[in-house]
């Protein structure tokens, strides 16, 4: 398939830029500009008719914020992907109220425009219908974590984290091939996403579905003052990692009824 996409800024010079690097991305990424709009009420009005897979969209627009705007197109029938594009990167987190799939930060370079559109059609297709539903339904289940890397913003599918891990003031949250930096609480991951996650210590939050066992093995004492002293207890296996983490004994009942 290729996808239909639809330019949402106020201001014409950076409508120019993008379709600039759409022109030259075009062999490498296939797509069709479906349209264009400058106001709220014309991205509305344009998203409706045209009915785009995409919508790369600008935060600060004049009469609506970009956040609203996608709420809106939430509410078509079949809503489509947004790729926020714009020069704020303190936005990134209420992006995840509203499904977005990616947030590009300006200048944006072709080649994370393209990954950027190219996964967004690829998600599109699988998480469409459920971004639907979730929206008709009120709720506002994130589809992504925010994450800051190198100058730029990324966003993290929940579906891709191995466990999220406390450590000083950040919380390190672990895929397959990444480790990344955020400022959320475990606490407030676990409210959200208790059915994704489970605790398996205080300091730890794991995918349910990349457990795949329990061991007994020696890890680091955590406390002030142990040292180099080390105690026995259960481990969690993951899936596709080697790193164990410990089960602390409160949530020891939690995690064993999981791998029975």
């Amino acid at each position: 398939m290729i996808p239909r996409l639809f330019i949402v800024d106020d201001e014409a010079p950076a409508r120019a830029r993008l379709k600039t690097l759409l022109s030259d991305i075009a062999e490498e990424c296939p797509h069709q500009l479906a349209g264009e709009a400058d106001s709220a009420q014309l991205a509305i009005d344009g998203v409706a008719l045209a009915a785009p897979d995409i919508v790369l969209l600008d935060v600060q627009m004049p009469g609506m914020t970009g956040l609203e705007l996608a709420s809106c197109f939430m509410r078509n029938p079949s809503p489509p992907a947004v790729i926020f594009v714009t020069a704020y990167d303190e936005y990134a987190l209420k992006a995840f109220e509203v499904h977005a799939l990616d947030y590009l930060l300006k200048p944006v370079r072709a080649s994370r425009l393209a990954e950027a559109i190219q996964r967004a059609a690829a998600l599109r297709t699988t998480q469409g219908a459920a971004i639907a539903t979730a929206s008709k339904a009120g709720q506002g289940v994130r589809q992504n974590f925010s994450v800051q890397e190198r100058g730029r913003v990324l966003l993290v599918p929940v579906r891709d984290v191995i466990y999220l891990k406390a450590e000083l003031k950040y919380v390190t949250l672990r895929t397959r091939t990444h480790e990344y930096l955020i400022e959320e609480s475990l606490t407030s991951i676990e409210e959200e996403l208790g059915e994704v996650f489970v605790r398996v210590h205080r300091k730890a939050l794991v995918a349910r579905d990349v457990i795949v066992g329990v061991e007994r093995g020696a890890l680091p004492v955590d406390g002030e003052g142990d040292g180099d002293r080390v105690q026995e207890s259960w481990q969690v296996i993951l899936r596709d990692v080697d790193e164990r983490l410990p089960i602390s004994r409160r949530q020891w009942p939690v995690v064993k009824a999981l791998v029975k």
